[in-house]
């Protein structure tokens, strides 16, 4: 008889000691789970960060393309308005050559009519 509930102790105790195993199985297992769950999230966390330094990145260069192209328009602004400026002298110049001209010849006709 008592090798029989000795037997029954004996088998009871595997197969707690295979529980245990199993439970410690499980546990190790979850603590696996977690530390992958929490290296995802750390990789979408530096994930989202360099999206939006690559963002901000491109939004700077966008910025600083726009305004190398306000100062192009700029430029071209004040070339457009240095060209006007000397037509505006060229046209006070031939002003200033026709009233001399009209002068000269005005004294030439009272020249001429007192002759």
């Amino acid at each position: 008889m008592r090798t029989r509930e000795s037997e029954r102790e004996s088998v009871h105790t595997k197969e707690s000691e295979r529980e245990r195993a199993h439970e410690g199985e499980r546990v190790h297992e979850g603590e696996r789970a977690h530390e992958r769950e929490r290296e995802r999230a750390r990789q979408s966390v530096h994930t989202k960060e360099s999206e939006r330094e690559r963002a901000h990145k491109g939004e700077r260069e966008r910025e600083r393309a726009h305004e190398r192209e306000r100062e192009r328009e700029r430029a071209h602004e004040r070339e457009r308005e240095r060209e006007s400026e000397r037509e505006r002298a060229h046209e006070r110049e031939r002003e200033r050559t026709c009233a001399r001209e009209s002068k000269r010849e005005h004294a030439h006709e009272r020249e001429r009519e007192r002759a």
